[in-house]
């Protein structure tokens, strides 16, 4: 059978995975796929660089929209990321006849539902595995193997430069601006970190796996995102002494009145398995109706890891190119047709329990006027954490774990909390998240 062409967009770290695991595992591949799968063609920034590759065999070309159009390719792989060319490089691709593989978020999240109305339209396919937790088959499990449920919510750790930084103030006690220099020179952490620390990547991410799980439109202007600048080594010790850590987690949840998109950092009970995943690991756990909670767990960035799922998608591709396009799977695993318009619920509507750190004068009826505040707008307290003031000391640190409530009504009780003349400086609060 006549082998299946790859163009291939895109040399840099998960580009030279790709061609990595291509070439080494190719005899497994091809098993798999019924059909050779090879790289033909290949384009690049900057070709100087990639000379340490094994491209023999592999045409390298400088124009990448010369690459999309040629007759000789059957899959283009867009590995660039970024918005620009890349969305034209795939929409030129989807009207030259060709199928797509890409490993790009911020183009899905935002443009997803473009790219994959035009594919509808050409019979074509789109296949994005790479786009979310780098090696994890977080989208294939989500499409396909939990297909027979009503996904009631998912959570996960979805970015590793975030889960590093917590994960190193939590075990050695450092503080966020110390950790994060570091990831920057172990290269986990961009020169500018900002759409890493500030849960931007996280809500992309987050934007597609809350498609797939409800069957909405891809909808990223709707996430609530908040990212971990401000938390401190203090905080990360009080939710350690109160049992929890610390993690930035993207939360989908499906209620009555519609769906929670949020990214924020979040205490979790220690004993949850999500708790325990460190370092620059991902983990998503999923729960159906049906099956109940499950997790995914693994590597969510590097070149080889994030090239497994690249290439498990062409072996998708190239299994599905002579069949009906009416029977492949939907990009966003329900039917084109069935894609819902359900509401997603904005910051104030989402409810959900608090850690608060407050700094309070050390005297008596300060912590009952806060729990009178608290009770006014139906806030129940979890938790109370305070410590005893050392000799000298006017000012002392006092952690409250609220009940679940509604955001806009802890708004108001912050607001007035603040207001009170023995409360110094803004309050800290971080959403606790249960898991069950």
């Amino acid at each position: 059978m006549k082998p299946v062409i790859i163009g291939l967009l895109g040399l840099g770290t998960v580009g030279g995975g790709t061609v990595q695991v291509l070439k080494r595992n190719a005899a497994e591949i091809t098993r798999r796929a019924g059909r050779e799968i090879r790289i033909g063609l290949a384009s690049s920034r900057n070709l100087e660089r990639v000379r340490p590759l094994d491209l023999d065999g592999i045409r390298l070309v400088a124009d990448p929209f010369q690459l999309v159009t040629d007759p000789e390719v059957d899959i283009v792989v867009e590995l660039m990321g970024g918005i620009e060319p890349a969305r034209e490089l795939v929409m030129r691709a989807l009207d030259a006849g060709k199928h797509v593989v890409t490993a790009n978020k911020m183009l899905i999240a935002l443009h997803g539902n473009e790219i994959f109305a035009k594919a509808q339209e050409r019979g074509l396919m789109v296949a994005f595995e790479a786009a979310v937790a780098g090696g994890i088959p977080i989208i294939k499990a989500l499409r396909e193997g939990l297909a027979g449920n009503q996904v009631e919510w998912l959570a996960g750790i979805i970015n590793g430069t975030c889960n590093f930084i917590l994960t190193e103030m939590r075990e050695k006690g450092r503080d966020f601006a110390d950790v994060l220099k570091e990831a920057q020179v172990l290269g986990y952490a961009e020169a500018d970190p900002t759409f890493d620390v500030g849960g931007i990547d996280a809500a992309h991410k987050l934007t597609i796996l809350a498609s797939i799980a409800f069957g909405i439109p891809l909808q990223f202007d709707k996430v609530s995102i908040e990212g971990i600048a401000d938390i401190e080594a203090v905080d990360v010790g009080y939710a350690e002494a109160l049992g929890y850590r610390i993690k930035l987690l993207g939360i989908a949840r499906r209620s009555r009145a519609g769906i929670e998109l949020r990214v924020h950092p979040t205490l979790i009970p220690e004993r949850r398995l999500l708790a325990n995943v460190n370092g620059v690991m991902n983990a998503v756990v999923v729960k159906g109706d049906a099956v109940g909670p499950t997790l995914y767990y693994g590597a969510g960035a590097g070149a080889e890891p994030t090239a497994s799922s690249v290439v498990a998608d062409l072996v998708d591709v190239a299994r599905a190119l002579t069949a009906d396009p009416e029977n492949r799977v939907p990009h966003l695993a329900f039917q084109a047709s069935a894609i819902a318009d359900i509401p997603v619920l904005a910051r104030q509507d989402i409810t959900s329990a608090y850690y608060l750190r407050l700094l309070a004068e050390d005297r008596p009826g300060v912590l009952a006027d806060v729990t009178r505040i608290l009770a006014d707008q139906a806030i129940s307290i979890e938790a109370i954490l305070q410590k005893e003031a050392r000799a000298g000391e006017t000012r002392l640190p006092i952690i409250l774990l609220t009940q679940p409530v509604r955001e806009n009504d802890m708004d108001t009780a912050i607001r007035h909390i603040e207001s009170l003349a023995a409360i110094h400086g803004p309050i800290r609060r971080i959403r606790v998240e249960t898991l069950n």
